[in-house]
C-alpha cells in the first residue's frame, strides 16, 4: 500500500510504501492518524482521500468500504447526470493508495524521512512542449528545403 504524505507549508508531496496497512482498516475519510508506526516520529496526518487497487476514489459522503455507481450532475444547467463508480469512505484490504495532509510535524524534515528531492537537470525542468519546441528548433538547420514550385505574381 503507497501512503501519499502532503505537507501544507511546502505544498509537496512524498510517497511512502507500506506493508502492513493494519493501522489503517476501519478509519474512515477526515480521520486523524499517528505516523510513528510508519518511521514518521512526532507526525500526525489527516486521511484525505485514496483510490482501491482498481483506481477508483474513495469518496467522503459514501458510507461503507464498497464500491457503489451513483449518478453525477455534469451539467446542471442542461440536467445531464453521468453514472459512475466511486468507493466509499471506510478503507479497507482493497485500498492500494491512501492520501493523508500532515496536521502536526515532527522534529525531522519530511524531505528528509521520505528521501527528499533529487536535484533535476535542466532539461528535467523543461515541460514537454519547451522540450518539443527545442528538439524541433535544434532540427530547422538540418531538414532541406524545397524550392518553390509555383513562381508568385506580382
Amino acid at each position: 500500500m503507497n501512503l501519499v504524505v502532503s505537507d501544507p507549508k511546502t505544498k509537496k508531496a512524498y510517497i511512502k510504501k507500506i506493508d502492513n496497512p493494519k493501522p489503517f482498516i476501519g478509519k474512515k475519510i477526515g480521520e486523524e492518524i499517528e505516523l510513528g508506526l510508519f518511521g514518521l516520529e512526532g507526525y500526525k496526518a489527516k486521511i484525505t482521500g485514496g483510490s482501491d487497487k482498481q483506481g477508483f476514489p474513495l469518496r467522503p459522503d459514501l458510507e461503507g468500504s464498497n464500491r457503489k455507481k451513483i449518478y453525477i450532475v455534469t451539467n446542471a444547467k442542461h440536467g445531464i447526470r453521468k453514472k459512475v463508480s466511486k468507493r466509499g469512505n471506510l478503507i479497507s484490504e482493497e485500498i492500494s493508495q491512501i492520501n493523508l495532509k500532515v496536521i502536526k510535524e515532527g522534529s525531522k524534515k519530511l524531505a528528509e524521512l521520505l528521501g527528499g528531492e533529487v536535484a533535476k537537470t535542466p532539461e528535467e525542468e523543461l515541460s514537454f512542449t519547451e522540450r518539443a519546441v527545442k528538439e524541433s528548433l535544434a532540427n530547422v538547420g538540418s531538414v532541406p528545403i524545397a524550392p518553390p514550385t509555383k513562381k508568385a505574381r506580382h
